[in-house]
């Protein structure tokens, strides 16, 4: 159970933001992309040669340029001296007597036998001069060329088929990430907050850096280590300084990159996988998220995946089969071992399973001096505060707090991390982003009696986790909020903590009531009422705590699991299930009727703690216990009087 609560009133109406997505109407049909590239280049190609290797046309002649039929006359009348023909251009270039200093082009038919007629009949000078003719050339380099093309793109289409085939060999290959020494840059030194799975797993280092010490005993090194934990705690950080400190060959891997789709891929990858590693060995191999390949057999309706199921076999017969992988130490990593298959958690395979839990407040300080170190912090924050301030945060959790407290001092334009953005990183990270202020009205004071409410049930509760912040300002969803956090670390939870926390709980609803009236409660509880059904809940049946006597008839990890029933078995009969609604409901009854008791008896200093609040909008917890304080003092020296 958590260590710190907080309650929040979502007052507002929550609209639903829904996304469109734009799709077409109709499937086009896929057209394959290298011979759609081969006709678009042989298109190309025609077009060019077109172009290029054309006769080039003749410039228009001018309105005084000579035509082929006063070429005729001109050379009957005797005014032609000289005349040029080139037949493979089909150009004349005439010299006229007038001007014998200039040429001028006519454009020839492809016959002309009166033109040379005349010529002869005249004594004309005449000759024939053929030009280079290169269009041929031209066209045969331009074929050659794209026929080199069309190879090419079809060496290409041949390579990828062998490229699609050589991939559906090695299908069944491992996809493990190999490094011969591994330099992840994590040492056990960056590690903090969990002394004790660091201890457990500096053996494992010993073990492939100096095997004599514990051979020379007769100790066997271990086969598995299974890093079990919530999310975010640091098991692959753990798996990565193991990998640093240990010096030999690794291998890092996901379980889920074992399953496939077709059966025995993932069965194959795990054979390649371990052949890999006996090749290397002594070396480590990390396979993180193994739940994804480790689940438990026989699972699915009518049947299960046969696929995972033949990986799971493969990777319990290579971890501890016929043969063995001396040699090979396997490390993984879950926050789901419930779902683990029994086989995979006995000696000879797990032999240790190490706890990485979320860490106590030594550890969160040692945690937070870890990531401090590379953060200009100002010397007047303390990492104690923080850490006592954040019960219930893993390393993930702390490391997100302080790098949110960078970002919000390098916005504000800051040289250092100070106290302020270290609250309000704590405050976005716990809550969310925070939201426009409410504007002085009815509903502002309504949030206002309702985390009041709140606040003075958990402060005169002598069970209750002490208040560390109310305030008005909307933060996520809620309108606003009101943190507790415990004062030391609680491993144990009694009852009258567990009463004090319900009734806390529902403060809120019991200001909303007595101030404002039954017509005015609104919707604002919903999250603390869900809250408090939960606990009372699992107060009846889990803890014992209710006149059913000490008994426990619901699991937590009783939920339906695929492998197991289908249809979820009733651990207690309708008689016993009617009389635990009794009970919880009877929990809540009571816990009511206390915040009740409480509100309608300081009526006076929850009006005047709620003037404050929205003067204010932010009482700290050490400004309103005071506030309590000093009320009750004055009520106790006016009944003396």
């Amino acid at each position: 159970m958590n260590n710190s609560s907080w309650n929040k009133a979502s007052l507002g109406r929550n609209t639903p933001i829904g996304f469109s997505f734009l799709r077409p109407t109709k499937q086009m049909a896929s057209v394959p992309k290298a011979p759609r590239t081969i006709w678009r280049l042989a298109v190309s190609w025609m077009i060019l040669q077109g172009v290029f290797l054309g006769t080039p046309a003749i410039a228009k002649p001018d309105q005084d340029a000579l035509s082929y039929t006063q070429l005729l006359q001109k050379i009957e009348a005797g005014e032609v001296s000289k005349l040029e023909i080139d037949p493979a251009t089909q150009v004349a270039k005439v010299t006229l007597k007038q001007k014998p200093t200039e040429t001028e082009q006519i454009r020839l038919f492809e016959q002309n036998p009166e033109l040379i007629e005349k010529i002869r009949k005249n004594n004309v000078d005449f000759e024939v001069q053929t030009s280079t003719d290169n269009s041929v050339a031209l066209g045969l380099a331009a074929n050659l060329f794209f026929i080199f093309l069309v190879l090419a793109a079809v060496t290409m289409l041949f390579r990828r088929s062998s490229n699609a085939s050589g991939q559906a060999l090695n299908f069944g290959k491992s996809r493990a990430r190999f490094q011969m020494e591994a330099k992840t840059g994590v040492l056990f030194d960056d590690v903090a907050g969990i002394a004790e799975a660091k201890e457990e797993l500096q053996e494992v280092v010993t073990f492939l850096k100096q095997p004599e010490r514990f051979t020379a005993v007769g100790a066997k090194i271990p086969k598995g280590v299974l890093l079990v934990g919530p999310p975010g705690t640091g098991k692959t950080l753990l798996a990565k300084a193991i990998a640093g400190e240990a010096g030999v060959p690794f291998f890092s891997i996901s379980g889920s990159e074992f399953v496939e789709m077709f059966v025995g891929v993932g069965a194959s990858r795990v054979r390649d996988l371990f052949k890999k590693a006996k090749e290397n060995a002594p070396c480590l191999v990390f396979i993180d998220e193994i739940d994804a390949v480790g689940r438990q057999r026989g699972t699915g309706i009518g049947g299960g995946n046969d696929e995972r199921e033949q990986t799971l076999n493969q990777l319990l017969t290579e971890m501890d089969g016929f043969e063995g992988n001396t040699g090979i130490i396997i490390i993984a990593a879950t926050n789901r071992p419930d779902v683990l298959d029994s086989a995979l958690l006995r000696p000879g395979r797990f032999d240790r399973q190490v706890m990485v839990d979320a860490p106590d407040l030594k550890g969160r300080l040692s945690i937070l001096e870890v990531h401090a170190r590379n953060k200009k912090i100002d010397p007047e924050v303390s990492l104690e505060a923080i850490a006592r301030r954040t019960p219930g945060f893993t390393g993930a959790d702390l490391a997100n707090l302080l790098n949110e407290a960078a970002i919000l001092t390098a916005r504000r334009r800051k040289d250092a991390v100070t106290m302020l953005e270290i609250d309000d990183a704590i405050d976005r990270v716990v809550a969310g982003m925070e939201r426009t202020p409410l504007v002085d009205s009815k509903n502002k004071r309504l949030i206002a009696y309702h985390e009041i409410g709140h606040a003075i049930i958990g402060t005169l509760l002598k069970h209750h986790d002490p208040v560390q912040k109310v305030t008005l300002i909307p933060r996520g969803q809620a309108q606003g909020l009101t943190w507790f956090t415990p004062g030391e670390e609680q491993g144990l939870i009694s009852r009258g903590q567990l009463l004090a926390r319900i009734s806390g709980a529902l403060g809120g609803r019991a200001a909303e009531q007595i101030i404002f009236g039954d017509a005015e409660v609104t919707t604002g509880a919903g999250a603390d009422l869900e809250y408090i059904s939960s606990l009372a809940r699992q107060m009846v049946t889990r803890f014992g705590m209710s006149t059913l006597g000490p008994v426990s008839l619901e699991n937590p990890n009783s939920e339906v699991f695929l492998g197991r029933d289908f249809m979820s078995r009733s651990e207690y009969s309708e008689e016993i299930s009617s009389q635990i609604d009794a009970q919880v409901r009877a929990i809540i009854d009571y816990c009511y009727k206390e915040a009740l008791q409480l509100i309608r008896e300081n009526r006076h200093l929850v009006d005047r703690l709620v003037d404050i609040l929205l003067d204010k909008e932010t009482i700290e917890g050490e400004e309103f216990r005071k506030i309590v304080t000093e009320y009750n003092q004055r009520v106790e020296k006016h009944l003396a009087v």
